[in-house]
């Protein structure tokens, strides 16, 4: 649990360096809070089928369920939990010994129909490959068990 929460506590620290473990906690953290937030829209809404969230054939329109009553809190979260999630991402890099800057290539390489996706899964092999052993220039390793400032 103390995983999940760190990236919260370190929201602006884009220094240092972060396990795996901080990395996917907290991605599990987020999609367990945005199914549960999905969840609610839907069954909230589903019932209160009324004028202002339906379109013109019936259905419910996506953006007036993102944005009408328990649909309003994806977008909060989404603003709450943005910060921590670039700033563990840039850590989880350093871990790597890789400057943060990586984060933003990834991300722009994402905007691109197919290096997106080849982007998207080299992202995610660099968040599962493990930290370098040892301290880098980022900082000691935050597997070190006689490194206190892990969880401070």
């Amino acid at each position: 649990m103390n995983y999940m929460i760190l990236p919260f506590k370190r929201y602006f620290d884009f220094s240092g360096r972060s396990r795996r473990m901080e990395y996917w906690m907290f991605t599990l953290l987020n999609m367990v809070v945005i199914a549960v937030l999905v969840f609610l829209t839907f069954a909230l809404t589903g019932e209160a089928r009324d004028d202002s969230i339906t379109s013109a054939d019936g259905s419910l329109s996506p953006f007036a369920l993102a944005t009408s009553g328990v649909g309003i809190l994806i977008p909060v979260w989404f603003l709450i939990a943005v910060i921590p999630g670039i700033a563990v991402a840039v850590r989880r890099f350093h871990d790597r010994g890789m400057s943060g800057w990586w984060y933003l290539g990834f991300v722009v390489i994402s905007f691109i129909p197919l290096l997106g996706f080849l982007g998207s899964i080299a992202f995610i092999v660099f968040m599962v490959l493990p930290g370098d052993p040892g301290s880098n220039r980022f900082g000691p390793n935050p597997k070190d068990p006689s490194n206190v400032e892990v969880f401070a």
